[in-house]
């Protein structure tokens, strides 16, 4: 497998910022140390070997849901990270948001470890764009009685 694409710092504060903005909450990093630290958890996994996207989104997920870096909205961005991780490397996540929602609050209750994110993800994994069918509006063309 290739490197993935991975999130660093900047791109997770200006995803931070961009959620808080669209629903709430307070500002404020709490702890950058604690964030670099949850950014760092998945580049670990794979430099000892872990290279299915699911685990290593389920890693920045578990890093940043039980590592608390900001004030406010580390649930969220536990999510968001996981989306956009997936998204920039050629993958969508198809989960209902409910369903979404309830496995991030039961991953931050230590309800749910990091491998049964894991598995939750990967189980909600579409295929990678490269791969998917072509988007086709129009009808297959059919030949015309009569040689038309």
């Amino acid at each position: 497998m290739t490197e993935p694409e991975w999130l660093d710092v900047e791109i997770v504060l200006d995803i931070h910022a961009e959620q808080l903005a669209l629903f709430g909450g307070a500002e404020g990093l709490r702890d950058r140390g604690l964030l670099e630290s949850a950014l760092a958890r998945p580049l670990n996994k794979f430099a000892y070997g872990e290279s299915d996207l699911a685990a290593l989104a389920a890693a920045y997920g578990y890093g940043l849901a039980r590592n608390h870096p900001f004030v406010d909205g580390n649930k969220r961005m536990a999510f968001a990270a996981i989306v956009v991780f997936l998204g920039l490397n050629d993958r969508d996540l198809r989960a209902d948001p409910a369903e979404a929602a309830a496995a991030i609050l039961a991953l931050a209750a230590g309800e749910v470890g990091e491998e049964g994110l894991a598995r939750w993800i990967g189980d909600r994994l579409a295929p990678p764009r490269s791969l998917a069918a072509p988007n086709t509006l129009a009808p297959p063309r059919t030949p015309v009685a009569g040689g038309g």
